[in-house]
């Protein structure tokens, strides 16, 4: 299979928004995303891989427009990267092995969380609610919950 065949797969498998953020690093816009105001009891998990990356216990309402977490699931789940686009300097966030761009963590997160905010895009994420985690393959973070 060409590149190209992968990448069309790959696309209909998780749509075009989730293709054009997770693969070209597009962003969804403000409060539009299926999980900004969403705080359902569960996990956030790479569209394209279904690594594990965010819980629902590190969620909360930054008023940006974007799911916002203070923490991803464990630091080895997410990599940062320098983002000098658009003429902003800003931390880029990637998913550890598909590489999926997710979105970006800046320093105004709650303090008494450690003060960061992860800003994710929600075309680049699932969610594994907690009472499918063992279903799903996901039995090892039910006991982020207890």
């Amino acid at each position: 299979m060409t590149n190209t065949d992968t990448d069309k797969a790959l696309r209909e498998r998780i749509g075009d928004l989730a293709y054009e953020v997770t693969q070209n690093a597009a962003t969804e816009r403000a409060f539009t995303g299926e999980y900004d105001d969403f705080y359902e009891k569960g996990i956030y998990v790479d569209v394209v891989s279904g690594e594990p990356l965010f819980s629902s216990l590190d969620k909360y309402d930054a008023g940006c427009g974007w799911p916002s977490f203070t923490k991803p699931i464990a630091n080895q789940k997410v990599t940062n990267h320098q983002d000098n686009s658009y003429g902003m300097h800003r931390t880029e966030v990637r998913s550890q092995n598909a590489q999926s761009h997710l979105g970006h963590v800046f320093n105004d997160g709650p303090s008494a969380a450690g003060g960061l905010r992860y800003c994710i895009n929600s075309a680049a994420l699932r969610f594994i609610p907690y009472d499918k985690l063992a279903e799903k393959g996901y039995e090892a973070y039910i006991k982020l919950f207890d």
